[in-house]
């Protein structure tokens, strides 16, 4: 069996187009990273029982994949890879006693930058056991290595970190497409307590990569239907949702709401709930006043947030009512 791996998943559909007109008798399956978990999970499970002779596939099978039936891999574009990539993907075949080939491909040499023809013959020349030291120390060497606590830097990344670099980089991008009075008006986060645990317990998702890839995914869910998706993939991929990750959804839910209904932040205890404001974005208060009179035993207090009082000791409900509150907001606003 064999592993033909390619840089994007937009390269897979010239490749399959090569499989099925050039070597028809040779049963392939692509699997990708955009796949629903279940269906990515059919395909591999496919592919370790024999069932197909060469999996068509992106950089996914770096790392966890242990197929000793595998003894050979084509990389298609290696100089799009890193060289820790290459070396991880290396390592997915000779795992049994049959000898192991990988195959490199490039376009010509004109086309590829310089670290690329390095890289490449660098690995070239890993082939003894052992040679993790000397891949990190060649990486280190193409990379260019800079001083942790001095200012032997490049780029603007390094003033700031990545995660806040990138949270720049999108606001900059919305204020170019929108004007920045409208991705102002986008940018703003509520505050939410609700006296409940939200998070993913380590147990549930025991890698911490994937734990904190899965905390982004959920901070990312922009509607209800994304929302329900997410779920649903978590319940085929790793069981059914502890309490803390429902929880966590519902507050995800809770703040869209709140978005929807310029609540600016949500404090909810045993004794009841009270809504914040966001008063900069509130056009007509007598949308609010008219909400408030509608629903029985809201209140305006007088530092201007609302009251909604209730008997909320249990978590579950006061989450349910704490979202049946927002939801009455929001309507009152597009009504």
């Amino acid at each position: 069996q064999s592993f033909f791996v390619a840089p994007r998943i937009s390269d897979l559909s010239r490749l399959e187009d090569f499989l099925r007109d050039d070597v028809p008798e040779v049963k392939y399956v692509v699997a990708h990273g955009r796949m629903a978990a279940g269906k990515l999970e059919d395909i591999m499970t496919a592919f370790y029982d024999g069932e197909y002779d060469v999996l068509l596939t992106t950089s996914i099978i770096e790392s966890g994949i242990d197929i000793p039936s595998v003894n050979t891999m084509i990389i298609y574009r290696a100089d799009h890879f890193g060289l820790a990539q290459l070396y991880q993907m290396r390592g997915r075949i000779g795992r049994s006693k049959i000898r192991a080939y990988a195959y490199l491909t490039m376009p010509d040499k004109h086309v590829v930058t310089k670290n690329a023809v390095r890289r490449l013959k660098v690995l070239q020349a890993l082939d003894a056991l052992g040679a993790g030291f000397t891949l990190a120390s060649h990486d280190l060497d193409v990379r260019g290595g800079g001083n942790l606590l001095g200012e032997e830097q490049s780029g603007h990344i390094k003033d700031v970190g990545v995660e806040l670099y990138q949270h720049m980089l999108e606001e900059a991008v919305a204020e170019l497409k929108n004007g920045p009075d409208l991705h102002r008006d986008q940018s703003w986060s509520p505050q939410i307590n609700l006296g409940v645990a939200v998070l993913i317990p380590g147990d549930y998702i025991k890698d911490l990569g994937l734990r904190l890839a899965t905390y982004r995914r959920i901070a990312d869910i922009e509607d209800e239907e994304s929302g329900n998706a997410l779920a649903a993939e978590l319940v085929d991929r790793f069981g059914p949702l502890p309490i803390e990750v429902e929880a966590l959804l519902t507050v995800m839910k809770i703040k869209r709401l709140c978005r929807k209904a310029r609540v600016e932040k949500v404090d909810a205890g045993p004794r009841g709930i009270v809504l914040t404001m966001r008063h900069t974005d509130i056009d007509d208060p007598l949308k609010v006043l008219n909400v408030i009179t509608q629903n029985e035993g809201w209140r305006l207090r007088p530092d201007q947030t609302i009251l909604v009082p209730g008997n909320l000791h249990q978590e579950k409900v006061r989450t349910r009512e704490t979202l049946s509150a927002l939801c009455s907001l929001a309507e009152g606003f597009h009504s």
